[in-house]
């Protein structure tokens, strides 16, 4: 049987990710929609709906892992192609700690900016993220890639962990 070139399984990953965001762009305006149409029960029931919005969240980022996945596949035998992986990797990893800094200004930690809002999502889908890196990681075939892989899962790990440090820290230091 003849192999699928390169190319032709890089397009059918990009159109799996084209799939996935338009499945996911539907969920979301499906969800808008429920917020426009019956704000009553949204007002009565804020926690909930706002427990509904991250399960959507965090079911869009996992629908994500699975063309990542394909990818880190198909270009797992290239190193070129995978060292470029691996740098979009920590480039990614590098907006946890940003974001977290971000969220220490009080004017967008505490305020109703898009960017607040941005920089929340990011931290919460933070476990997510880190099971692709740590996948990524295992699959990494080339010394170059397998240490930058391991720099993201550092940098998203550590973050996280600081995240839940600096939470735990507010709980106590608010309680009395």
């Amino acid at each position: 049987m003849k192999p699928i070139p390169l190319r032709t399984q890089l397009r059918l990953v990009a159109a799996g990710y084209a799939v996935v965001l338009a499945i996911a762009a539907l969920l979301v305006y499906q969800r808008h929609l429920l917020y426009l149409n019956h704000p009553e029960d949204v007002a009565a029931a804020g926690g909930m709906y706002a427990a509904g919005d991250w399960m959507l969240e965090i079911f869009i980022a996992c629908m994500l892992l699975v063309p990542t996945f394909v990818l880190v596949l198909v270009i797992r035998k290239s190193e070129n192609l995978y060292t470029a992986y691996s740098k979009i990797l920590l480039g990614l990893s590098l907006t946890a700690p940003i974001s977290l800094g971000l969220l220490s200004i009080p004017a967008v930690g505490q305020g109703t900016m898009l960017l607040g809002w941005i920089c929340m999502d990011r931290l919460l889908c933070s476990p997510v993220v880190i099971v692709g890196l740590v996948v990524s990681r295992l699959l990494a075939r080339f010394d170059r890639a397998k240490r930058l892989t391991l720099y993201a899962v550092l940098i998203e790990v550590l973050t996280l962990a600081l995240t839940a440090a600096l939470f735990l820290f507010a709980a106590t230091t608010h309680r009395g």
